[in-house]
């Protein structure tokens, strides 16, 4: 998600409590449940049985997704911050769960910026993903230290948790002089040789390194990865078939969603374009999944009702692609 280094930011995240944890509730997202009443509507494609945003009964952002015994587990940010306000405030993050892409469960928050003893405040885009039966919640924070933000890593036994702090420090933290000034959005992905790579990065500024085979700490040297036009924030690596997709958030805010693909994790990679295009919030952050042998984006919009900037909403649409394996624009649906 975008950083506007205000220099207030800190302080006001720290000032601002964690909200009230909330009980798993079930809601379904569909032609029933909503009427399409939207001023720039578009057609539901005809096998897609839920209405965009698939979450409405609160704000959500930098969404992230796992699927994990034929569920789909969804991650994502809560955007607090009021009506008229100027910055972004997230505190925790809630995992939502579907086995139909309809009907969703809301687990609640389940990690917190508050669960990192060296933290002191804004949970941004995170991503968790499963290894050897454990599951790796890596997250963007504020740091106590003097650095402005620090990747820290929780771990669960299930993809709903309970998550802990796996390390107690920053498993990339701002305060190295390899690292970025900005250490958010982290994607993580386990090729099937077993080796973790992880991405992160903002402010034109992207980054890679191995991760070792605990999944918390680094296996070799913080890399600057060059070459990606446009390159803005909000990496995501994902793979299908025998090919890598490196996309991200391209052109500052407003962003589109680009990508490039490679034959191997690490590239060298080839642009190959715009796969997800402008949407109503200025940020724009993806994650693409596999279920049921289709792929589908994840991704965020200031689309419902009293939206902004600040207050966003997670939205979910097909992703095809053609006979070279490159995806086709995505075509994003809203029903209000």
């Amino acid at each position: 998600m975008d950083e506007l280094r205000t220099p207030g930011r800190r302080g006001v995240l720290k000032a601002m409590g964690l909200g009230a944890a909330v009980a798993a509730t079930t809601f379904t997202v569909g032609p029933a449940a909503h009427a399409a009443v939207s001023a720039r509507p578009a057609p539901r494609q005809a096998d897609q049985q839920w209405s965009n945003p698939i979450i409405r009964h609160i704000h959500t952002a930098d969404p992230a997704v796992l699927v994990h015994q034929d569920r789909v587990y969804l991650y994502a940010g809560r955007d607090v911050a009021a009506p008229g306000a100027t910055d972004f405030l997230i505190n925790d993050w809630h995992v939502f769960s579907s086995d139909d892409l309809t009907t969703w469960t809301d687990h609640g928050p389940r990690l917190s910026w508050r669960d990192f003893s060296w933290s002191d405040g804004a949970a941004y885009a995170s991503q968790c993903v499963e290894r050897d039966g454990r599951f790796y919640w890596y997250v963007p924070i504020a740091d106590r230290g003097p650095a402005w933000f620090s990747i820290g890593v929780a771990v669960g036994d299930s993809p709903l948790g309970p998550f802990r702090d796996a390390r107690g420090t920053p498993l990339v933290s701002g305060s190295d002089p390899s690292a970025p000034t900005l250490n958010i959005d982290p994607t993580v992905y386990v090729d099937p040789s077993g080796r973790a790579h992880l991405y992160w990065g903002s402010w034109w500024e992207l980054r890679y390194a191995p991760l070792a085979d605990d999944m918390i700490s680094l296996a070799g040297p913080i890399q600057t990865i060059s070459g990606l036009p446009g390159f803005w924030e909000a990496p995501f690596l994902h793979r299908r078939n025998d090919l890598y997709y490196l996309s991200y958030a391209a052109g500052g805010n407003p962003a589109t969603i680009d990508y490039a693909t490679s034959s191997s994790p690490t590239g060298p990679w080839t642009f190959r374009g715009t796969v997800n295009g402008r949407v109503s919030s200025p940020t724009n952050h993806q994650a693409f999944f596999e279920f049921r042998g289709r792929w589908y984006i994840a991704y965020h919009t200031s689309d419902l009702p009293g939206g902004t900037q600040f207050r966003r909403s997670v939205c979910l649409d097909r992703v095809e692609y053609d006979a070279a394996g490159l995806m086709l624009p995505v075509q994003q649906t809203r029903q209000l």
